[in-house]
């Protein structure tokens, strides 16, 4: 059992950064790939990108290709999101999940799933 701690959420303002983290407990944390989806208001809960067990190979969503980045700390069992140029259609509540299945954009194919850091960005 993997448990999941999102942290790093707030307000900021549109064109601005915040960075995500979110630390994993329980589990072999190189065994799994990592991703971060977001659930904006009345929104469906969406991919935002994902990472495999190594860090060498990350995958996003056209939406925040080139704003966010995603790594991770094996040692510290550890992933991060940093969200640079935040827009307010960014605004959502952040998860953190871990799966199996590299470059999937799925939520199914994603185990275990953090309880969410909010994000607002204010235009």
């Amino acid at each position: 059992q993997v448990q999941l701690v999102e942290s790093g959420g707030g307000l900021v303002q549109a064109g601005g950064s915040l960075k995500l983290s979110c630390a994993a407990s329980g589990g072999t944390f190189t065994s799994y790939v990592m991703g971060w989806f977001r659930q904006g208001p009345g929104k469906e809960r969406a991919f935002v990108g994902g990472v495999n067990w190594s860090g060498r190979v990350t995958y996003y969503a056209d939406s925040v290709k080139g704003r966010f980045t995603i790594s991770r700390d094996n040692a510290k069992n550890s992933v991060y999101l940093q969200m640079n140029s935040l827009k307010p259609e960014d605004t959502a509540v952040y998860y953190c999940a871990a799966g199996k299945v590299t470059g999937s954009n799925s939520a199914d194919n994603y185990d275990y799933w953090g309880q969410g850091t909010q994000v607002t960005v204010s235009s």
